[in-house]
């Protein structure tokens, strides 16, 4: 008898023997016992839940097809890098909290910029007024990126900037700080966000009509990958879809499709796949549901491995890793007894350490109620270092590989996720799947679905759902940007179009509104131009939405 039949033979032993009379005295929980994105999950795993060999699902790590991470030895050489999500008020409002994370031990930047500043508005718009430095720093001219980066060694940080439809004028500002620093392009690291179709699917901060949309996106990563050599010139975006109600399967398929269209656009400028795809990344968010996360992280990377191989036929290996940064799953966190969140965004870091993760945010416990306190920020900061440090997490590359559960479960998500990837294709890509709303009534039906479990208790929010407290008195302190900030912002942004050489600025916007309106030709050299000369991001947008118009999503219901 083989191995298999002998353990079927045993589990059917074990389930009469030993599993029912046990369970007669000591009946289960009541419980669909589903993960949140709906898998049955069953009582036992064993060897036959396996499928396929072990050398060409799960490999060795730092092999095709990266299963169990990108790097041969992942954490024993070096920790994943710490950010922490930051940016409201001012330049050096932004500056000081920056300055105090670094103190704390965190090891990269992670900029949040205002709405008026994603959305191509100058703090002077009569659409910005209320919204000026609120959930993110004002950056409007390049000499305001200089005051945020004021004191920190602009070329030995890697800074992240969560920016889409105004990512290159941003990069602008970040390359001139440099540059009057005498600081070269080839020396900085970082990367901007500039996924622009995630927000069409689910964030909806976009400007242009997509077609405009991508062109952007596409300039950035083309001129990035040409002449800033360290640079990340994308982050292909989860996370959002993730938060919008999108269920962990829903977040790997749609991230990869995202990500299909970005290197299909790309090659069609005639750049080798080889030349771009490096220096790609990817940015996930981080669920309580420790295994599932774990599971989807796992299934994400080989998934990619497979699609860089077979579908674009890269042939460097750096070309098939799926580098990702994770963050924790914001819409997890809870008003209500704030301070459990502690416990939420530990496991959820946890899982994403566990599941190879090359970078990490961690959201502060307050976040349900504004933006995070500098006490609670350095507390956020301490989970990653606790768990870094203490745990034995890192102590052994990656420690879950041959969980039966865990390898069933990332075989499950994968299957699934590449139904949905299939649909896509069919469709003609992402961007079509868009047009026709796909993703968008996809995040809608999960988002009900997840939500409809939760009042059902069938998925549980402690101290929402369960062991609520109606009398609970919180202490914990609700941090408020300063409403003076946003004069002070107004009088300095005045001052400087009054002291800038105007007829400079007219001259490189007049050179862009030219650039832009020939469809070969990338933007990103006029763009920068004009940020050096002194335009503003409003200044720049303008010219862009006067010849590209601004998108309007059309109703799905």
């Amino acid at each position: 008898m083989d191995t298999d039949d002998k353990i079927l033979e045993k589990s059917k032993e074990w389930e009469e023997k030993v599993l029912k009379p046990w369970i007669s005295k000591r009946p289960e929980r009541k419980n669909n016992f589903l993960t949140p994105s709906g898998i049955l999950v069953k009582r036992l795993y064993t060897p036959l839940d396996q499928k396929g060999d072990y050398l060409s699902k799960l490999g060795f790590p730092g092999e095709y097809p990266y299963t169990r991470g990108i790097y041969p030895n992942m954490y024993r050489g070096r920790l994943w890098t710490i950010r922490q999500y930051a940016g409201y008020g001012s330049a050096e409002d932004t500056n000081y909290r920056f300055r105090k994370l670094l103190e704390a031990g965190q090891t990269g930047l992670s900029m949040a910029f205002d709405l008026p500043t994603q959305l191509g508005l100058d703090p002077d718009h009569k659409l910005a007024f209320t919204e000026v430095g609120v959930v993110g720093v004002s950056l409007f001219h390049w000499k305001e990126m200089d005051l945020v980066m004021s004191d920190i060694p602009i070329q030995k940080v890697t800074t992240s900037m969560t920016i889409n439809a105004t990512a290159i004028e941003l990069l602008s500002m970040y390359i001139a700080t440099a540059e009057s620093r005498g600081i070269s392009t080839s020396e900085l690291d970082g990367t901007v966000q500039n996924d622009i179709l995630k927000e069409y699917i689910a964030r909806k901060n976009y400007i242009y009509p997509p077609e405009f949309g991508i062109r952007y996106a596409v300039d950035l990563i083309e001129y990035s990958s040409k002449n800033i050599p360290n640079w990340h010139p994308i982050s292909i975006s989860g996370y959002h879809i993730r938060e919008a109600g999108a269920d962990a399967i829903l977040e790997v398929a749609f991230t990869l499709a995202d990500g299909i269209e970005y290197v299909r656009k790309t090659i069609e400028r005639g750049i080798s796949v080889d030349d771009f795809a490096p220096k790609l990344s990817f940015f996930f968010a981080a669920y309580t549901n420790i295994f599932e996360e774990i599971a989807k992280f796992r299934a994400a990377r080989r998934m990619w491995a497979k699609i860089m191989k077979e579908m674009f036929n890269a042939k460097k290996p750096e070309s098939m890793m799926l580098r990702f940064h994770t963050q924790t799953g914001g819409a997890e966190l809870t008003a209500q007894q704030p301070e459990i969140n502690i416990i939420r965004t530990t496991l959820q870091a946890l899982a994403a350490i566990l599941g190879g993760t090359q970078s990490l945010h961690v959201n502060s416990y307050d976040e349900a109620l504004g933006l995070p306190t500098e006490k609670a920020a350095k507390i956020a900061i301490r989970v990653q270092q606790v768990i870094a440090h203490e745990s034995g997490a890192t102590d052994t590359i990656d420690p879950i590989a041959g969980s039966y559960y865990v390898e069933w479960l990332t075989d499950e998500i994968e299957e699934h996720a590449w139904k949905i990837l299939y649909d896509i294709e069919r469709m003609g890509g992402m961007m079509k799947a868009i047009e026709v709303g796909y993703p968008q009534a996809q995040i809608a039906e999960s988002s009900y679905r997840i939500q409809k479990r939760l009042e059902q208790n069938d998925l549980v929010r402690v101290g929402v759902n369960m062991y609520y407290e109606p009398d609970w008195i919180g202490t914990t302190e609700v941090f408020k940007v300063n409403p003076l900030v946003r004069d002070r912002i107004l009088q300095r942004l005045a001052k400087y179009k009054k002291e800038r050489d105007n007829s400079k600025v007219e001259g490189s916007l007049s050179r862009l509104r030219n650039a832009a309106d020939k469809e070969n030709v990338n933007i990103f050299p006029y763009i920068l131009d004009a940020i050096k000369s002194g335009a503003t991001v409003g200044e720049v947008s303008s010219v862009l939405r006067e010849l590209w118009g601004e998108y309007k999503e059309p109703s799905l219901f």
